[in-house]
């Protein structure tokens, strides 16, 4: 197996990934980013309104601000769906974690999760952002340009192959193992 997914490969896992389980899937994988490629996996994570996730470089480094300059909210945490990790991270030693806040088995496509849906995890709220996450340059030099292109590949932004991203609007804790759910 190449250490990266082929196109024809990604797209015949669509509907493997679509048929995720729809509410109350189990939380995995927390990581917290202090720092540009650092990760830290941990069991449990902080999650604030006003300062997102502290110890996170959201609030003095965000990938979007708003036109004030300020981070956009919209970014505070990033899900990925388990099944697409599974799909794009084959060599979990040379290469690393995506990065993202939490993996969950569940489907994070804009049918199940339209903007807006309040989403319960742990003591935390969350909001689904209307900022699609369209895979960085990163992703394309991590897991291959065919992970990149699928992302954005025609009839796929709505799937949210490369993860959802949220704002925080309830502060709280968020542990392995808690379940996300629909608001």
């Amino acid at each position: 197996m190449s250490d990266q997914a082929t196109r024809a490969e990604l797209d015949a896992a669509i509907p493997h990934i679509m048929a995720a389980p729809k509410d109350g899937a189990a939380i995995e994988q927390l990581c917290l980013r202090p720092g540009y490629g650092a990760r830290q996996f941990v069991d449990q994570i902080t999650l604030t309104a006003a300062r997102g996730i502290p110890g996170e470089r959201w609030s003095t480094a965000p990938w979007l601000r708003l036109p004030d300059g300020s981070p956009h909210p919209g970014i505070q945490v990033c899900i990925l769906q388990r099944r697409v990790l599974d799909l794009v991270w084959r060599d979990r030693r040379a290469t690393p974690h995506p990065g993202d806040t939490f993996i969950v088995d569940m489907d994070l496509s804009e049918a199940n999760l339209p903007t807006g849906t309040v989403l319960q995890v742990g003591t935390a709220q969350l909001r689904v952002s209307d900022v699609f996450n369209d895979a960085c340059v990163k992703w394309k030099t991590r897991y291959g340009a065919p992970a990149k292109d699928w992302v954005t590949a025609p009839g796929h932004p709505a799937l949210r192959l490369r993860g959802l991203l949220c704002s925080i609007t309830q502060d709280g804790v968020i542990r392995s193992g808690d379940r996300l759910r629909k608001g």
